[in-house]
């Protein structure tokens, strides 16, 4: 799985687990995003628990109130960049203190 990958070589302290019925990944413990698919749109998104602190455009928060999605076209490569700038961002909120861990 690509995305799990690119995920985890973002950090040695990221690790993944199943919860919930999903892939997540947390962060020094702290679950920090996940890998699902969206139910009505059946395309596979990374789920940014603290998304309630991003405010790039292409992040979707629908009716969530603290998490937000970055979908993907599964006829489209992944945008390598964008994933790994909103990984780093996420692992930032931890790093920085503004999400407790």
């Amino acid at each position: 799985m690509a995305l799990k990958e690119i995920i985890l070589k973002q950090d040695t302290s990221i690790t993944n687990s199943f919860k919930y019925g999903m892939p997540f990944f947390s962060y020094k413990g702290k679950m920090f995003c996940y890998l699902w698919m969206h139910k009505k749109l059946q395309q596979p998104y990374i789920g940014i628990v603290e998304g309630k602190h991003f405010e790039e455009a292409f992040l979707i928060q629908e009716n969530r109130s603290r998490m937000k999605i970055m979908m993907f076209d599964v006829h489209e490569d992944l945008p390598l960049e964008q994933i790994e700038a909103i990984i780093q961002k996420a692992i930032n909120l931890y790093k920085t203190g503004i999400v407790k861990i």
